[in-house]
């Protein structure tokens, strides 16, 4: 197994599902008031800058900067997809099929050498 190939991959995976979580697990608590809820943010985003930045660091040295941020975008909208159907209640349409597709795209037109 290539690890600096891999790495990148897995450490991705983990930091969006923190960012996620960031970013859009405090619109479960509409109540929570914004001086609560942006320091809480704050302390699990930190967790996703200690994964994400290893991550680039690691997968820079056998992908481009645009294939590693094209990665970063494919496994963000599928963290995403999975939270905002299981912890948020929200169903995919087919829009959002549709825009991960395109996304899809963008990734082999990233890899794929011209």
């Amino acid at each position: 197994m290539n690890w600096p190939a891999v790495a990148p991959i897995g450490l991705l995976l983990m930091s969006n599902v923190f960012m996620t979580f960031a970013w859009y697990g405090q619109l479960k608590f509409p109540a929570a008031p914004l001086w609560l809820v942006i320091p809480v943010s704050w302390g699990i985003a930190l967790f996703e800058y200690c994964l994400a930045v290893p991550a680039n660091r690691i997968g820079y040295t056998v992908y481009s900067a645009a294939q590693l941020k094209t990665m970063q975008e494919i496994i963000t909208l599928t963290v995403f997809a999975v939270f905002s159907t299981a912890y948020l209640g929200e169903p995919l349409k087919w829009n959002h099929m549709v825009a991960f597709a395109f996304l899809v795209l963008a990734g082999f037109f990233a890899f794929h050498d011209w």
